[in-house]
C-alpha cells in the first residue's frame, strides 16, 4: 500500500465519439461492467473485477460502486464497454470523470484497531466517506471520495492512522485536486 499522493495515472480516456445507438429499454437498467488488469504480486490472487453501473447507451455506463481491485477508476465515472457472445460486459476505457477518488484501507490485524473494519469506518465517518468491506475474513475497506471533500483532513487522517499502527492505505485512483490537497 502506498502514500496519500500515490495513485496511478487515471487511464487515458476513449476518445471515440458516443454513440447514438440506444438499446430500447435498457437505458438506465443496472448492469455488470467487468474490468480486467494484471494481478499484483503478494495481493489478492484476481485480475477481473466486476462493477455495477448504470447503462447509459448501447457502449457507456456510469460506476455505481467503489472498486476493491481495478486501478485508476471511481465510482461515478463514466466508462464504455464492449459486449462479448456471452452477454459478458467488459470495460474498454474512461469516457467521463467523476471528481471522485478511490482509496484503500487494510487494518494492521495486531494495530489498536485489529480486524475491524467498522473501525476504520468511524474514524473517517467525519468526512462522510462511503464504501464497502471486502470480507469479513479479509477487511479491506473501499472508499469513495468525493472530490468536493476534505481532502487535506482527509490525507492527513490517513498518514496519521498509517504512522500510528491502524492501517495501511492505498490510493488507487487520484485527482489532480487530490494530489494538489
Amino acid at each position: 500500500m502506498s502514500s496519500p499522493d500515490a495513485g496511478p495515472p487515471r487511464p487515458p480516456r476513449d476518445e471515440r465519439p458516443a454513440h447514438d445507438e440506444r438499446p430500447a429499454g435498457d437505458v438506465g437498467r443496472r448492469i455488470k461492467v467487468w474490468f480486467r488488469f494484471v494481478p499484483r504480486e503478494d495481493w489478492l490472487p484476481y485480475d477481473t473485477e466486476g462493477l455495477w453501473a448504470t447503462r447509459l447507451s448501447a457502449d457507456t455506463a456510469r460506476v455505481d460502486n467503489v472498486p476493491f481491485l481495478q486501478d485508476g477508476v471511481a465510482e461515478g465515472e463514466t466508462v464504455r464497454f464492449t459486449t462479448d457472445a456471452d452477454g459478458v460486459h467488459w470495460a474498454t476505457g474512461r469516457v467521463a470523470d467523476s471528481g471522485n477518488c478511490t482509496v484503500r484501507v487494510l487494518p494492521v490485524p495486531d494495530g489498536p484497531l485489529g480486524r475491524d473494519a467498522r473501525a476504520v469506518h468511524e474514524r473517517l465517518a467525519p468526512f462522510g466517506l462511503g464504501g464497502e468491506v471486502f470480507s469479513a475474513d479479509f477487511p479491506l475497506v473501499a472508499l469513495t471520495v468525493p472530490g468536493g471533500a476534505d481532502l487535506r483532513g482527509i490525507k492527513a487522517l490517513l498518514v496519521r492512522g498509517r504512522d500510528e499502527g491502524w492501517w495501511h492505505f492505498e490510493v488507487s485512483c487520484a485527482t489532480e485536486a487530490w494530489r494538489a490537497a
